[in-house]
């Protein structure tokens, strides 16, 4: 049997603004960097949503489902999105981004990061790559903030959307 143990976290971000908001700068700055690279909204909004399913991040996982929908993404592929590699759903390049992404989030050994690598690199322009790159560095920093501060995921009337 397994005992909770719920204790009240301080939300970091509130704590320290000004530390967030240089958070919330990185994050403009990934967009701007995504756009630059002409990779697509869903796209970023898979990575986003694969990193947070990894990271185990509620918090995220809500925020970038929702964002992934508004942006056109289909419930198919984000709820099949933990089995992306079993699906004829995602073209090549969002495979290697994601795979890349994965790579990037659980820090495999370096024989398998190279592979994964090797491989985004044959589809993506190495301005992609970098791109994908700062998605996922921006995602796990924010996966951390609401983990360490156990932002909550509340219930909301059920939409199309939502």
């Amino acid at each position: 049997m397994s005992e909770t143990v719920t204790t009240t976290r301080t939300y970091i971000d509130k704590q320290h603004p000004l530390a967030y908001h240089a958070q919330l700068e990185v994050a403009k700055a990934v967009q701007q960097a995504t756009e630059s690279a002409g990779l697509d909204r869903r796209l970023v909004e898979l990575l986003n949503i694969r990193v947070s399913q990894l990271n185990r991040c509620a918090f995220c996982l809500d925020l970038h489902t929702r964002e992934a929908l508004q942006y056109g993404e289909t419930v198919q592929r984000v709820a099949t999105l933990p089995a992306w590699r079993d699906t004829l759903l995602f073209d090549e390049r969002e495979r290697a981004a994601l795979a890349l992404a994965e790579s990037l989030t659980t820090l495999p050994d370096d024989h398998i990061q190279d592979r994964d690598y090797a491989a985004a690199a044959a589809v993506l322009t190495a301005e992609q790559l970098s791109a994908v790159g700062w998605v996922v560095v921006a995602m796990n920093a924010f996966n951390r903030i609401s983990i360490v501060s156990r932002h909550p995921v509340r219930p909301r009337p059920v939409t199309p959307t939502t």
